[in-house]
């Protein structure tokens, strides 16, 4: 099923957003090492709600949930994604995607586009390395332009864009040292350099090659059931446009007609609990966030009335009076969002 839509706003209440912890700007790398999500003071009057990616790709560590939890600052909101994420030889390579970008601007969150400079040998394998840390003054700097930066989110984020390449090359050096210092291979650079230049050359270029890659992406998943996902509808494409013409590329776990309603369905399965873990769960309620507030939803031709639902199944028998105190808890701010944001909940 291939569907259409529009976003014109972002309205959203969320509930589920853990407290920050804060930390001073002297602080940056603490908070990078320590926490996924965070409050960054610059003085008494300045402070930014922070998050960071693993890595470019939104599939790996939850990026979705980090950001989330931001969510109910009312300030700006800032998020760090990796142009690049190289893991060595043995490991995995993922590049930063436009749409990555554009989805955090609709959101209204700054990212700043970085690049990894430390890192670690891995014990298991000779040619992959871990824990990998970001260039920190690098960081400082541009939370700095975006405290006295008085646009948009989505300014902001195309002005970054611009600046991609270089961003590009510079974490390929940094790269070639980490790969001379702890003596070990990484990716041919070759083929790496190759690929950043025909990506972040020409900002449009980038943006088309990258909307061509999550569509890919799109199809692929739209094509593949996780054994872990309890599936009763129709997997479908949701293309999103916005109000500056900008496209984001979705899936729907399920999509079922009925009359003139669609019900967009994203659903999370536990193997282990009788709930999916809060970061799978949060990561749900950000495409909610985007179901939510969809217009003109269309399947060949037709508009339909769009119908979000967030479904969580386990592998059990669901049983909620078997629900810790904590998941008890959890589930009440969950039906509550749910119904603040006129979302369904399926349990």
């Amino acid at each position: 099923m291939d569907l259409s839509a529009k976003i014109k706003g972002i309205k959203y209440q969320p509930l589920l957003c853990k407290e920050l912890r804060i930390y001073d700007l002297s602080d940056l790398e603490k908070a990078l090492d320590t926490s996924a999500s965070f409050i960054l003071k610059f003085n008494k009057e300045n402070q930014i709600a922070m998050s960071w990616w693993v890595s470019p790709k939104r599939t790996r560590s939850y990026p979705y949930a980090r950001v989330y939890d931001t969510l109910n600052f009312s300030g700006k909101k800032v998020t760090v994604i990796p142009v690049l994420k190289d893991e060595g030889k043995d490991g995995d390579r993922d590049f930063l995607q436009w749409d990555t970008v554009s989805l955090m601007s609709l959101l209204g969150i700054y990212v700043i586009i970085a690049y990894y400079v430390k890192a670690n040998k891995s014990l298991r394998y000779e040619n992959k390395i871990t824990k990998q840390r970001f260039d920190i003054p690098y960081i400082e700097n541009k939370l700095k332009e975006i405290n006295s930066f008085h646009s948009d989110a989505l300014h902001w984020n195309l002005s970054q864009i611009e600046g991609v390449n270089r961003i590009g090359l510079t974490a390929l050096s940094s790269y070639d040292a980490i790969s001379e210092n702890l003596g070990v291979k990484l990716h041919a650079r070759q083929n790496v350099e190759k690929r950043i230049m025909e990506l972040l050359e020409d900002k449009n270029d980038f943006m088309n090659f990258s909307r061509m890659l999550a569509q890919q992406a799109q199809k692929r998943e739209q094509q593949t059931i996780q054994p872990k996902e309890f599936i009763l509808g129709t997997k479908a494409t949701l293309t999103i446009q916005n109000y500056l013409g900008g496209y984001y590329y979705f899936t729907a776990d399920e999509a079922k007609v009925e009359g003139k309603d669609i019900f967009l369905i994203e659903a999370k399965n536990s193997k282990t609990s009788s709930l999916p873990s809060i970061s799978d769960i949060k990561d749900g309620l950000l495409k909610m966030i985007l179901f939510t507030n969809l217009e003109d939803l269309m399947l060949d031709g037709v508009v339909y009335n769009p119908v979000a639902v967030l479904k969580l199944t386990e592998a059990n028998q669901f049983n909620e009076n078997k629900l810790s105190y904590t998941k008890k808890k959890t589930l009440d701010l969950l039906r509550k969002e749910a119904e603040i944001n006129n979302f369904q909940l399926l349990l």
